[in-house]
């Protein structure tokens, strides 16, 4: 017997195969470590984006394009890891929140997905103008900031714009449990006409797919290479090190998304076959882990694109300093804290001082 078509969601209780009746629910051993999995990626990042974001706000403002995109990536990013502790409750206790806060939450991922892929195209194609089209780009790159936040709208709009599927068909309702007395509450997207639900289960994973994985690879592959063949003809001796920052860029990106983009292709081909019930528990299995590996990227992307450079480390100990230097003003005396304060005052003005230094590190 074929997969039901009512639901979209790939972690469903029941189901049907070729065997009838199957339970999909994950045991308690993969549920307990896809926690602690999902709690670390929580804490990391968002201590991570919410220091990139802290950083572009008080101390080092945003001056270029790139910055602007770096703001925007931290924003999504720290969205999304908002909005997973909540998802991650409600789907192991059911669902407890109402359908507003079901829509939303659901929706978070996939704006995320969308803004923060597409963001990352525009910085390596930001790279690729500033390095490789330098000559030709110096004249247009006067009103960068103007053009980068035009373009990060755009990309905002666009996303939202394509989280809208998910946001109008996600629905919270309730699901009878098999062999016991008792309703699940669920958060899934559901369809009243059979045609809708075949058409989404292609539509929405394919833009996934193409939107928020393959056309971002294609563009930072082509601009990450152009850069690179630029670098190693020039007299740098900065090239290795840059050359070395992006193929790290390249290969996170590929490493945490490309397992995932293959397992949902995978099981969106599948889903209108019949299959065994042994093969979809692997399935979901293998959906979940690298799920989680592609959820690891919001953590790596503050790394990857601004801690590594010399002008935002610089910032960033400029707020440890300042973060000790408040601390200390509430544990001296009066005397002390005057004398404290004076050096939070003479350190932020040397770190304005530093700002000559290109945003481009790689």
């Amino acid at each position: 017997m074929e997969f039901s078509t009512s639901d979209y969601d790939y972690s469903q209780t029941t189901d049907y195969t070729d065997e009838g009746l199957c339970n999909l629910d994950p045991n308690p051993m993969e549920v307990t470590i896809q926690t602690y999995i999902h709690s670390i990626i929580c804490a990391f990042g968002l201590i991570g984006n919410a220091l990139v974001i802290v950083t572009y706000i008080f101390y080092k403002r945003t001056k270029t394009m790139t910055d602007v995109y770096l703001f925007n990536v931290a924003v999504a990013d720290l969205i999304f890891v908002v909005a997973l502790p909540f998802i991650i409750y409600n789907e192991q206790h059911s669902w407890l929140m109402g359908p507003a806060a079901c829509k939303m939450l659901r929706s978070a991922y996939s704006i995320n997905l969308y803004s923060g892929m597409l963001l990352l195209a525009c910085i390596s194609g930001d790279r690729y103008v500033a390095i490789v089209q330098a000559r030709r780009s110096f004249g247009t790159r006067s009103h960068a900031l103007m053009y980068s936040r035009l373009i990060c709208s755009a990309v905002w709009v666009f996303a939202v714009a394509l989280t809208l599927p998910t946001l109008l068909y996600t629905e919270r309702f309730e699901e009878q449990n098999l062999g016991v007395d008792t309703v699940t509450v669920m958060c899934q997207l559901s369809f009243s006409k059979n045609e809708t639900a075949k058409l989404m289960k292609v539509v929405v994973p394919s833009l996934q797919m193409a939107i928020g994985f393959l056309l971002p690879l294609l563009v930072m592959v082509f601009c990450y290479a152009s850069i690179v063949c630029t670098l190693l003809r020039a007299q740098s001796s900065q090239r290795h090190k840059a050359v070395r920052v992006i193929l790290a860029v390249v290969v996170v990106f590929i490493v945490c998304h490309l397992p995932y983009n293959v397992t949902l292709l995978n099981h969106t081909l599948s889903l209108f076959k019949q299959r065994s019930c042994e093969a979809e528990k692997m399935k979901l299995q293998v959906l979940a882990i690298s799920k989680s590996i592609a959820y690891l990227h919001c953590c790596l992307n503050p790394i990857l694109y601004a801690f590594i450079g010399v002008k935002f480390r610089s910032h960033f100990r400029q707020i440890m300093l300042d973060l000790w230097c408040f601390s200390k003003k509430y544990i001296y005396t009066a005397r002390s804290s005057r004398a404290t304060s004076d050096i939070c005052i003479s350190g932020r003005v040397s770190s304005d001082g530093c700002n000559n230094m290109s945003s481009f590190t790689a």
